[in-house]
């Protein structure tokens, strides 16, 4: 990305998606033409452990969950302030400065089939303490257009990234794992889904059996065997056979789910169950790309996904199967880090929104049309 000039517009963007470990946050510089320049300071936050529980919990139905909602929605906005007020103290930048903050929320239901979904946050009180306007909830209005709300973030890779040398893939790996599929003809349709779990089931199995948030580089899973038969009962769920738009979350992929494909696997191994969830993540990653992608030249990985080492290895292996040319790297090598592309994403949905521009892709989320993306709460 360039260096900002004195044209220069500044946007926040802050990101807490499915892994639930905390909030990455950017203060981005957009160009005149809402293309981000450059970023000026990131930002992380995590969790902790009793918020993180807290959320899980929110997750699925239970007691007084409209007041336990409410309370951690309060508790999950300081969170965002507080990685507002570090992005804004290493930048050096008064929040008067700053035009919008675009705020994601906590997705803890997403059931676009039944018209809605809903993410945990309190944005009026994150105005309030930053003074800076604040954009949210931008789903919604994506849902109420008939689409899926989900994914969003492809919008901003074609915007961003698409290449007339090149047909691309960008892959988000977080607890969801969702692509980006980019033709070289910048008037081709983008076409975005999810493709299943990312981290999520992996980081599950980990916590219940070792006390680990997650599996760093893929360490443990390296020390297990693939069972085949579980890999073939993991991909024996119709989503997987669902042509795009789609998208999930932890709705379908949680740890009952594994439990219950377990329950006809009784022996086998914590370590070996690792790794085939592992390469579970690997080939329907793999999969997608070789049926609605099959010219793909390169692959960019970002996402919490893109540091797990033994992942990436696995995710080229399943790739080059299909395509031995292809190209595998992090977001990286296109001057995004892997951990701040989802907040960039969210800064420049709301940059859309303040200039009133659309911010969703029909062809990747089955809206019926462009729609501005988000609800304001002034500071």
């Amino acid at each position: 990305m360039s260096t900002p000039d004195s044209r220069s517009a500044l946007f926040i963007g802050l990101m807490s998606g499915t892994s639930l470990d905390g909030v990455d946050g950017v203060l981005a510089a957009f160009s005149a033409d809402g293309m981000p320049q450059q970023t000026l300071a990131s930002a992380y936050v995590a969790f902790s452990d009793s918020l993180r529980a807290e959320l899980m919990a929110l997750q699925t139905a239970g007691p007084d969950e409209i007041h336990r909602e409410a309370l951690a929605a309060h508790q999950l906005a300081e969170y965002y302030a507080e990685c507002v007020s570090t992005l804004l103290r290493e930048a050096k930048i008064a929040p008067e400065n700053v035009l919008a903050i675009g705020v994601h929320g906590q997705t803890i239901r997403h059931r676009p089939e039944a018209g809605y979904t809903r993410q945990t946050n309190n944005p009026a009180s994150l105005a309030e303490w930053t003074g800076i306007d604040v954009v949210a909830d931008f789903r919604s209005r994506d849902i109420a257009a008939g689409g899926q709300g989900a994914p969003l973030v492809p919008a901003f890779h074609h915007a961003l990234f698409s290449d007339a040398g090149e047909n691309r893939v960008l892959v988000n790996i977080g607890g969801i794992c969702n692509i980006s599929v980019l033709s070289h003809d910048r008037n081709a349709p983008v076409i975005g889904f999810d493709t299943g779990p990312g981290n999520v089931l992996m980081d599950a199995w980990i916590a219940q059996h070792n006390g680990q948030p997650y599996d760093a580089n893929g360490d443990w899973a390296k020390t297990g065997k693939v069972n085949a038969a579980l890999l073939k009962a993991l991909r024996d769920e119709a989503f997987f056979s669902m042509p795009p738009p789609k998208s999930t979350g932890r709705d379908l992929f949680h740890p009952a789910w594994l439990a219950h494909k377990l329950a006809d696997f009784p022996q086998v191994h914590s370590a070996d169950v690792q790794a085939t969830l592992a390469v579970f993540t690997a080939t329907t990653l793999s999969d997608a790309i070789k049926t609605h992608a099959p010219q793909t030249q390169a692959v960019y990985v970002c996402g919490g996904g893109a540091y797990n080492d033994y992942l990436m290895t696995l995710i080229h292996y399943a790739l080059r199967l299909h395509n031995p040319s292809i190209r595998v790297a992090s977001t990286a090598a296109l001057g995004v880090a892997p951990n701040q592309m989802e907040a960039l994403a969210f800064a420049w949905l709301a940059q859309r929104f303040y200039m009133r521009e659309p911010g969703n892709l029909p062809s990747v989320t089955g809206a019926r049309g462009l729609r501005i993306l988000g609800a304001l709460y002034p500071a």
